[in-house]
């Protein structure tokens, strides 16, 4: 790339041909008009994503020891307004999203997001990234932390988010808007098998 054409792209607002031109292992993102990429999730993000979709997947996607009624996925790219984004986690009402689509990226604007912190990703989910999804009207927001092993849940309210708790420890994660099942928190650690299994051998 020339530098007349690097300088161009600076002083332009980020769109979509930057996404697909962003490198393969990064994941791009473009917030008020600027491209942000970021590594691919670390290995205790990667755990802490993967252990939630297993809690919440089957009962809401499938029915499965729950009411089903729902859409969840790893990483969409949702396209909303002029700002794209990839949050954790997405899910959608079936109410919401009556037909799953055959799309490369998702408009309409889900009912519940999950963000799992890093450091690489903190300022930018708990900032930029959330007035995005209270802009759009997702009515549900999670913050999963590896780092402190806590869960915060968000509920949407007149345009402002309310903190409806805190979790930490091995606390029952059952919030809105999947407050049908509960499940520890420590399930999202990959030490949370281990103190369980812990717990078991001293109540034996």
């Amino acid at each position: 790339m020339n530098r007349i054409t690097a300088r161009a792209r600076k002083e332009r607002p980020a769109t979509y041909q930057d996404v697909l031109d962003a490198p393969p292992h990064r994941v791009a993102e473009v917030l008020a008009g600027t491209l942000h990429t970021q590594p691919r999730p670390a290995s205790h993000h990667a755990w802490a994503s993967s252990g939630l979709g297993a809690q919440i997947s089957p009962p809401f996607n499938y029915g499965d020891g729950g009411p089903g009624g729902w859409r969840i996925i790893d990483e969409p790219e949702l396209h909303l307004g002029m700002d794209i984004v990839v949050p954790d986690l997405a899910g959608w009402r079936r109410t919401t999203m009556p037909t799953y689509p055959d799309v490369a990226y998702f408009e309409i604007v889900p009912d519940w997001v999950c963000e799992v912190l890093s450091p690489s990703t903190r300022r930018i989910d708990q900032n930029e990234k959330r007035t995005i999804y209270a802009r759009e009207g997702v009515a549900h927001l999670w913050f999963v932390d590896p780092a402190t092993k806590t869960l915060e849940a968000f509920e949407l309210r007149k345009g402002r988010w309310l903190l409806l708790a805190t979790l930490t420890g091995d606390a029952p994660v059952s919030q809105p808007p999947f407050d049908a099942i509960s499940f520890p928190l420590d399930a999202l650690w990959p030490d949370g098998g281990d103190a369980k299994e812990s717990r078991e051998d001293e109540n034996g």
